[in-house]
C-alpha cells in the first residue's frame, strides 16, 4: 500500500497488510495529512473542486474575516451563492434564500458576488491545471475533471503525487485550497472530491469501488436528482446495492434511456473521456427582484436586459441559440422553466425576447414571482446564425438595427444607445 504526504510530497510503501492503513504522521515533515491507498499510485482520473470557492477568494482579500462567518450574494432578496465552512457549521447552504441563512447565521457577513473577480482567479487556476497536464475539461467556474495518464514522464512522479504537489501551489500562490478526488473514472473522481473537504484528497480504486458504493443512497449517482430519487425508492430501491440488483433491460423499461447510466454506474463504470474542449450546453442570465412581483410590464422591463446579455454572451461566444428556455421561481421558491424551438439558430437579443416574452404570458395568472431568468440552449456556430426569413420580411431589418446598435457600443460604451423598452422608469 502506497502512502503519501500532501503537505511535503514525501510518499512510501506499508508492506504489512495488517498494520494501520497509514503512518501516523509522515516521517519527513511530521504532517498527518497523509494519504494511504492501494491503488494510489495507479490512478489517473482527477476531479479538483474549489472549497467554497467564492467566500475563499472573498477571506483571502479580506484577512480580518479569516475567522468570520463569510456568505456571498446578492441580499436579503437573493440566495446564497457561497458560504465559508465557519458558515456552513451554522447551517448556511449554497442556494440557501438570503433571509434564512441570516436567520440561521445572523452575525454573518454577507458581501455581493464578485464575478468578474472570481472568474479572474478561476482562470488562474485552470492555468496551474493546465500546467500539469493539456486534458484539464471545466465544469464550472471552480472545479474540473483531469486526466493525468502519461504525464509520469513528465512530472516524473506518479499523478497522486502530481496532484497534490498542484494543489500546494494552488494555495501557496494564488490563495485558494481546492479538494481533489482521484480514482480510474469521472463518475468516481466526483464524488472522492467530496468526501473529505475542506482541503481534501480522497481516492477510490477498483477495488474497493463495489463496496463503497454499495451502501450509499441511489441520489449519489450523478443525474439522479430528487423525483428519480423518490421514484427509485418507491420501487424499492434505495441503496446503490439495491438497484445493482435490478437488470439493465428492466431498469430501461421502467425509467428509460437513464436506465443504462443507472445500470453502469451502479457497478463503478464510466467510460466517458476528460473532453478539454467540452463544448458549452447553454448562456443563460438571470435576475431576483427586490420584493416579489406579477405584472407583465415589470417582468417585461426586466426580461429585456437579460435578453441582451445573453445575446452579448453569444456573439463574444461566436454561438447562437436554437432554443430558448424561460426560468421564473415563485414567492414559494418553486422553480417553473418553459422552452420553446426557434426555426433558425439566433444570436439576436430581440429574437430571444420575443420568444421568452410568449412563453411569459401564460404563466400570468397573478402568481407573484421572486426570479426570472432567460436563456439560449441546443447551441450552434455563429456561422448558422439569423438567416434570411421569406417570411418574416422585417427579420433582416431587425438584424441590421441590432448589428448597428452592437457596433455604436463597441465604440462608445453600453450605455450610449438602448432601445425604449430598455428604459426602466424609476
Amino acid at each position: 500500500m502506497t502512502w503519501l504526504c500532501r503537505d511535503c510530497g514525501a510518499d512510501g510503501r506499508l508492506d504489512d497488510p495488517g498494520r494501520d492503513r497509514r503512518p501516523p504522521r509522515c516521517p519527513a515533515c511530521g504532517s498527518p495529512r497523509l494519504i494511504a491507498h492501494a491503488e494510489l499510485d495507479a490512478l489517473s482520473i482527477a476531479h479538483i473542486d474549489c472549497d467554497a470557492f467564492y467566500a475563499t477568494v472573498e477571506k483571502r482579500d479580506r484577512p480580518e474575516l479569516s475567522d468570520r462567518p463569510v456568505v456571498v450574494g446578492g441580499g436579503r432578496r437573493g440566495v446564497v451563492s457561497a458560504a465559508c465552512y465557519v458558515a456552513r457549521m451554522y447551517g448556511v447552504r449554497s442556494a440557501m434564500p438570503m433571509f434564512k441563512a441570516l436567520e440561521a447565521c445572523p452575525e454573518a457577513v454577507v458581501i455581493p458576488p464578485d464575478m468578474a473577480k472570481y472568474a479572474a482567479v478561476g482562470r488562474q487556476v485552470r492555468a496551474l491545471m493546465r500546467a500539469v497536464t493539456p486534458l484539464v475539461e471545466p465544469l464550472s467556474i471552480d472545479e474540473a475533471f483531469l486526466d493525468l495518464s502519461g504525464t509520469e514522464a513528465v512530472h516524473h512522479a506518479y499523478p497522486a503525487r502530481t496532484l497534490a504537489a498542484l494543489a500546494r501551489r494552488i494555495e501557496r500562490d494564488l490563495g485558494v485550497t481546492v479538494s481533489i478526488g482521484l480514482s480510474y473514472n469521472k463518475f468516481l473522481a466526483k464524488i472522492a472530491s467530496d468526501l473529505d473537504k475542506p482541503r481534501g484528497f480522497a481516492v477510490i480504486g477498483q477495488r474497493d469501488a463495489l463496496d463503497f458504493l454499495g451502501p450509499r443512497p441511489v441520489g449519489t449517482i450523478w443525474g439522479v436528482g430528487k423525483a428519480l430519487e423518490a421514484r427509485l425508492n418507491a420501487d424499492g430501491i434505495g441503496t446503490i446495492a439495491q438497484l445493482r440488483e435490478r437488470d439493465e433491460r428492466e431498469l430501461v423499461a421502467r425509467y428509460g434511456t437513464i436506465g443504462r447510466r443507472l445500470h453502469r454506474f451502479a457497478r463503478g463504470e464510466d467510460d466517458r473521456k476528460v473532453e478539454p474542449d467540452r463544448p458549452t450546453k447553454s448562456i443563460s442570465a438571470e435576475n431576483t427582484f427586490d420584493r416579489d412581483r406579477a405584472d407583465l410590464a415589470f417582468l417585461r422591463a426586466e426580461l429585456w436586459p437579460l435578453c441582451e446579455t445573453v445575446s452579448r454572451r453569444l456573439k463574444k461566444s461566436g454561438l447562437a441559440a436554437r432554443s430558448v428556455t424561460l426560468k421564473l421561481k415563485t414567492a414559494q421558491f418553486r422553480l417553473i422553466t418553459r422552452s420553446t424551438h426557434l426555426a433558425a439558430p439566433t444570436q439576436l437579443a430581440e429574437t430571444l425576447f420575443r420568444s421568452a416574452e410568449q412563453l411569459l404570458q401564460p404563466e400570468l395568472d397573478g402568481t407573484r414571482f421572486r426570479l426570472i431568468g432567460v436563456g439560449g440552449a441546443d447551441l450552434s456556430d455563429a456561422t448558422e446564425a439569423d438567416p434570411p426569413d421569406l417570411f418574416d420580411p422585417e427579420a433582416n431589418k431587425r438584424r441590421k438595427i441590432e448589428q448597428t446598435i452592437d457596433q455604436l457600443r463597441g465604440k462608445l460604451g453600453d450605455k450610449v444607445i438602448a432601445k425604449g423598452r430598455g428604459l426602466r422608469r424609476p
